[in-house]
C-alpha cells in the first residue's frame, strides 16, 4: 500500500486556489444550504424577480434598434398606412421594431407584458407582506426596499411607454406636463426643466430614455441585491405549524432542492410571459398614430398601475382660487399631493404600527390575516379605495360601455372613495373577527364530521372528531398582540 498522497486534480486545484483568495467554499458551505420555508404565497417575490430579468433582457434587445430622438423625419416603412407622414424618429423606429426587425415585435410585446406582471407582482408581494405581518421587526428596512421598487416601477414603466412618441404616449406627457403646471410658484420652471422648453420641447424622448435603461433600472438592480441579501441575512419567514418557531425556518435547503424549483419556475413565467406576447396584442403604436400637440384621441387610459392617478384628477371637481396673485388650480394640486401620500401611507405603515401598539419584539412567524382584523381591515380598504379610483381612471369607457352618463359614472365614483373603504374596513375586520370565532369553536369542540347521532334520551346531535395535534398547533400558535384600536367585541379570542 502505497504512502504517498494522490496528487490533486486540476479542477480541484482550481477551486482551492480561489478558495484562499475569495473564501468561496466557505460561503458557499454556509449558504448554498440555507433552509427555505415552501409555501405557494412565496412564489410571488420570484415572480417579481424573474419578470425583471425578462425587462432586462428584452430591453436590451430593444436598445439596438430604438432612436432616442425627437427630429422629425417622413416615414417609408413596412406600415403602409402611415407612409409619407412626418414623424419623429423614437416613433418611426418603433414602427420599424414593430415590421421590419425580425422578432422585434414580439420583443416589444414580451417587455411590455413582463413590465404589467412586474408591477402587479410587485404590488401582490407587498399586499402579501402586509397581510402576513412580516414587515415587522427585524425586516422594516427591507420593507422600505420593497416599496421604493414599487414606486420606482410605477415611473419606469410611465418613461418606458412614453419614449414611442406615439399619440397615446404623448397623450399621457400632456398629464404630467398639466401636473407640474399646477405646482405652485415653481410650477412653470419645473415644467420647463423637464422638458427642455415650452412643451412638448423636443429633448424629452432623450432624457426619459437615459432615466429608463440606465438610471432607475440601475437603482432598482442594486435595491433588488439588497432585498435578497437582507433575506438571507434575516432568514425567511414562515408560517406558524408543528415544529416551527422563531428561531427556526422548516424547509428545504437552498442548495440542490430551491435551486432546482426556482429555475423550473423562471423558465415557466418566461414562457407565460412569450406566451402572452404572442397571442395578446398590447400597445399598438401603429394604430394611434405618430404624437402631435394639437390632438388627442378618445378613451386614451395609461396602464392598470397609474389608472388610479388620473383617477385622481378626473374625479376632482375643477377647483381654482387665487391667491396673491397667482391662480391655484386645485382640480389638478390635490391629485397630485394625494397620489404619492396613498403609497407613502403604505411605506410608512410598519412604523405606524409599532408605535402605536407598541410591539417591539422581533418577529420571524406570519400572522394568520384573521388574527389581525384592524390592519387586514386597512389593507382591503386601502385595496378598495384603489380599485374605486382606477374605475374613475377609466369613467370615458364607463359610461361608454354601460350606457350611463358620464357625470353619473364621475358622482358615484366620488362617493364611493370616501364610503366603500370604511364600509370594506369594518365588513373585512367583522369577518375577521368571525373566522376568529369559528377558529376558537373548532379549537374547543373539534371538526364537524356531518355524522348526526341520537342520544339516549332522544336527542340528536352532530359529531365533532377532535382535531390533531398539529391542526390545533397551528390554530393556536400566535400570540395576541396589541392592535390599533384599544377595545374589541366581546366574546372575541384572545
Amino acid at each position: 500500500m502505497s504512502g504517498t498522497r494522490e496528487r490533486p486534480g486540476t479542477g480541484e486545484r482550481v477551486a482551492d486556489w480561489f478558495d484562499g483568495r475569495l473564501g468561496i467554499h466557505t460561503l458557499g458551505r454556509r449558504y448554498l444550504r440555507k433552509v427555505f420555508p415552501d409555501h405557494w404565497s412565496f412564489l410571488l417575490g420570484e415572480i417579481c424577480l424573474y419578470s425583471f430579468v425578462v425587462l432586462i433582457l428584452t430591453g436590451v434587445y430593444l436598445t439596438l434598434f430604438f432612436h432616442p430622438s425627437m427630429n422629425e423625419v417622413t416615414y417609408h416603412g413596412s406600415y403602409v398606412p402611415l407612409n409619407g407622414v412626418r414623424m419623429s424618429e423614437a416613433y418611426a423606429s418603433t414602427l420599424d421594431i414593430s415590421f421590419d426587425v425580425r422578432g422585434g415585435l414580439l420583443m416589444r410585446q414580451v417587455h411590455h407584458w413582463a413590465a404589467l406582471v412586474f408591477v402587479a407582482g410587485m404590488l401582490t408581494h407587498m399586499m402579501r407582506h402586509f397581510f402576513t405581518g412580516s414587515f415587522r421587526k427585524p425586516r422594516e428596512i427591507n420593507w422600505l426596499f420593497g416599496w421604493t421598487l414599487l414606486f420606482l416601477g410605477l415611473f419606469e414603466g410611465l418613461f418606458g411607454y412614453s419614449l414611442p412618441d406615439d399619440l397615446l404616449s404623448g397623450t399621457g406627457m400632456r398629464f404630467v406636463n398639466g401636473a407640474l403646471l399646477s405646482v405652485p410658484v415653481v410650477g412653470t420652471y419645473l415644467s420647463m426643466f423637464l422638458f427642455g422648453g415650452e412643451y412638448p420641447g423636443h429633448d424629452i424622448v432623450a432624457r426619459f430614455y437615459s432615466l429608463h435603461i440606465l438610471v432607475i433600472p440601475g437603482i432598482m438592480a442594486a435595491l433588488v441585491v439588497a432585498h435578497i441579501l437582507l433575506v438571507v441575512y434575516h432568514k425567511h419567514t414562515q408560517f406558524a405549524g408543528p415544529g416551527r418557531t422563531e428561531r427556526n425556518v422548516v424547509g428545504a435547503p437552498f442548495m440542490p432542492v430551491y435551486l432546482a424549483k426556482a429555475g423550473g419556475f423562471f423558465f415557466l413565467v418566461f414562457g407565460a410571459l412569450a406566451l402572452m406576447a404572442a397571442l395578446a396584442t398590447i400597445n399598438p403604436v401603429w394604430s394611434y398614430g405618430p404624437y402631435r400637440a394639437d390632438q388627442v384621441s378618445t378613451g386614451a387610459q395609461p396602464d392598470w398601475y397609474l389608472g388610479f392617478a388620473e383617477g385622481l384628477v378626473r374625479i376632482m371637481p375643477g377647483w381654482e382660487i387665487t391667491l396673491w396673485g397667482h391662480t391655484l388650480v386645485l382640480g389638478v394640486l390635490i391629485p397630485v399631493v394625494v397620489f404619492p401620500l396613498l403609497l407613502v401611507f403604505i411605506g410608512v405603515y410598519p412604523f405606524l404600527e409599532a408605535r402605536v401598539t407598541g410591539d417591539q419584539r422581533e418577529h420571524h412567524l406570519l400572522d394568520r390575516p384573521r388574527n389581525r382584523p384592524v390592519r387586514t381591515g386597512i389593507g382591503a380598504a386601502w385595496i378598495s379605495l384603489y380599485l374605486v379610483l382606477l374605475a374613475g381612471g377609466g369613467n370615458d369607457i364607463v359610461a361608454t360601455r354601460l350606457h350611463l352618463s358620464i357625470n353619473t359614472v364621475t358622482w358615484a365614483v366620488r362617493v364611493a372613495v370616501f364610503a366603500v373603504p370604511a364600509v370594506v374596513f369594518v365588513v373585512t375586520r367583522r369577518i375577521c373577527l368571525g373566522l376568529q370565532l369559528r377558529d376558537r369553536e373548532r379549537v374547543l369542540h373539534g371538526r364537524e364530521t356531518g355524522v348526526i347521532k341520537r342520544l339516549p334520551h332522544g336527542e340528536y346531535v352532530e359529531v365533532h372528531e377532535p382535531l390533531s395535534r398539529a391542526q390545533l398547533h397551528t390554530l393556536t400558535a400566535h400570540r395576541r398582540a396589541g392592535e390599533l384600536v384599544e377595545h374589541e367585541p366581546r366574546g372575541n379570542p384572545r
